[in-house]
C-alpha cells in the first residue's frame, strides 16, 4: 500500500477566474542591465520545481509518522494536532503582521485556511474508511482536473491525461469494491486540493514571504480544534502523540505548504497541479524504501506514467520560458 500524507476546485472555474490562476501565477520576467530579460530568469523556471518536489519528499517521512499517531489521536486528533502544532511554529518563526492588509486579503487568508483545514479533515475520514493508495488516486483527481481548466495549452491535457492514467493505474484500476462514503470524502478533498492550489496562489501574492501561511494555519487550526477535542479528548495532551504531532507538523505541514507556497509564485497553476501527481509515485516509492512494501510490474508502470507527466509538464513550462526569452 502507498504512503502517503494528506494535503489538497471550485466544482466550476469561470473564463475569468481560469485566466487568473493561470495568468497570475506565471514566472515574472527579471529586467537585465541591458534591458533584456536576465539570467536569472532561467533559473526561475527550474526553481520552483525543486521546491515542489522538496515537499513532496518532506511529507512521505510525516505521513510514515502520520500512520503510527492515528492510532493514537484518531484522525480527527491528528489533523488538529497537525494544525495547531504548525501554526505555533510559522506564526514565531515568520511573525506575521496583523495590520496594513485589506479586507481582500484577509478574506483570502480566511479562505486558504478553511481551505487547508477541509482538505486534511476530508482526506483522513477518507482513509480511515479506505485503503490509502486509493485515498490519494482519488484526491489527486482534483489538481488533475485544475491542470485542465486553468491550462491554455492543449499539450498540458496529454499530460493531465497520461497522469491521469497513471494514478488510476497505481490506484489498482478500480474503485468498485471501495466504501462509497471514503470515496465521497477522497473526492472532497481532492476538490480541496484544488481550492489549496488557487488560494496558496492568491495569497503568496498578497501576503510577504509566508506570513499569509501562518496566518491562514491559525485560522485552519482554530476552526479544527474543536473537531479534535471532540473525537479525541485527553488523547491529545499525551506527551507521545504531541511530540509525533510536532514532528508531523513540520514535515507535513511546515515544510511542504511553505515550499508549494513560494513555488506557486513563479510556477504555473496547471504545471504545479500536474506535478501533484507525482505525490503517488513518490509516496509508493518511500513505502518500499522505509516500510519494505514491494512493488508490483503494475505499480511501477504507474509510476513511470506519472514521473513521464509531470516531466513533460516541466519541460513544456521551461520550453515557454526560453521561447520568452528569445523575443
Amino acid at each position: 500500500m502507498a504512503l502517503v500524507n494528506l494535503r489538497r476546485a471550485d466544482r466550476s472555474l469561470s473564463p475569468d477566474a481560469t485566466a487568473a490562476v493561470g495568468a497570475a501565477t506565471q514566472p515574472e520576467a527579471v529586467a537585465a542591465p541591458g534591458g533584456g530579460p536576465g539570467p536569472r530568469r532561467r533559473r526561475g523556471s527550474l526553481g520552483p520545481v525543486g521546491l515542489v518536489l522538496a515537499g513532496c519528499v518532506s511529507v512521505q517521512f510525516g505521513g510514515a509518522l502520520a500512520v503510527s499517531l492515528m492510532s493514537r489521536a484518531g484522525a480527527l486528533g491528528v489533523v488538529s494536532l497537525r494544525l495547531v502544532v504548525a501554526a505555533v511554529v510559522l506564526v514565531v518563526v515568520c511573525r506575521p503582521r496583523l495590520r496594513g492588509h485589506s479586507r481582500a486579503d484577509w478574506g483570502t487568508v480566511i479562505l486558504f485556511g478553511i481551505t487547508m483545514a477541509a482538505m486534511n479533515g476530508l482526506f483522513y475520514q477518507a482513509a480511515a474508511r479506505i485503503p490509502l493508495g486509493p485515498a490519494v488516486t482519488l484526491e489527486v483527481l482534483g489538481p488533475l482536473a485544475l491542470s485542465v481548466l486553468a491550462s491554455r495549452r492543449a499539450i498540458n491535457f496529454v499530460w493531465a491525461g497520461l497522469a491521469l492514467a497513471g494514478v488510476f493505474l497505481l490506484g489498482g484500476g478500480g474503485f468498485g469494491s471501495l466504501d462509497p462514503v471514503g470515496v465521497a470524502f477522497a473526492l472532497s478533498a481532492g476538490a480541496m486540493w484544488a481550492a489549496y492550489i488557487i488560494f496558496s496562489a492568491r495569497t503568496g501574492r498578497r501576503f510577504p514571504q509566508a506570513d499569509g501561511l501562518a496566518l491562514a494555519m491559525v485560522i485552519g487550526a482554530v476552526l479544527f480544534l474543536p473537531l479534535g477535542i471532540v473525537e479525541s479528548g485527553a488523547k491529545l495532551l499525551n506527551p507521545t502523540a504531541i511530540a509525533l504531532g510536532a514532528a508531523v507538523a513540520v514535515l507535513s505541514s511546515v515544510l511542504p505548504y511553505t515550499l508549494e507556497l513560494l513555488a506557486l509564485r513563479r510556477l504555473p497553476a496547471s504545471t504545479f497541479a500536474i506535478m501533484m501527481s507525482l505525490e503517488p509515485a513518490i509516496a509508493a516509492i518511500a513505502g518500499f524504501l522505509i516500510l519494505s512494501q514491494t512493488l508490483t510490474l503494475t505499480e511501477s508502470l504507474a509510476i513511470a506514467l506519472v514521473i513521464a507527466a509531470s516531466m513533460g509538464a516541466v519541460r513544456t513550462q521551461v520550453g515557454r520560458g526560453k521561447a520568452r526569452n528569445v523575443t
